[in-house]
């Protein structure tokens, strides 16, 4: 494995197999699009969840105007959308702006 990086990964239709399904650990995939207000108030939140967690948990974001086959096939009806991958396989979903805890929470529950 890399050494840590805190960069937040953008994700396509066709990277996201690879990126998010074929990786290990946990992995959050935040669906959003540049006109969306509540992803905006998301984003920031992400990136600071994506510092404390380094190394821990991979933090990527699926631009959902430019990637619909994959916001499809995970049934993204509603953004901001963060969906919870662990080890390929999807195992949560948050959807709307929920406060820093709320994902947080979600995120400690998947690391055990």
């Amino acid at each position: 494995m890399s050494t840590a990086n805190s960069e937040i990964l953008h994700v396509t239709d066709d990277s996201f197999a690879a990126e998010v399904q074929g990786a290990s650990g946990l992995v959050l995939v935040d669906f959003w699009a540049t006109w969306c207000g509540p992803c905006q108030i998301v984003a920031p939140m992400l990136e600071q969840l994506a510092d404390e967690y380094a190394g821990q948990v991979k933090v990527t974001k699926l631009d959902v105007d430019a990637n619909q086959r994959t916001s499809m096939t995970f049934n993204v009806r509603s953004i901001p959308s963060i969906l919870f991958f662990k080890d390929g396989k999807h195992v949560d979903t948050v959807v709307g702006a929920v406060p820093k805890a709320a994902i947080e929470t979600k995120i400690k529950q998947h690391l055990n």
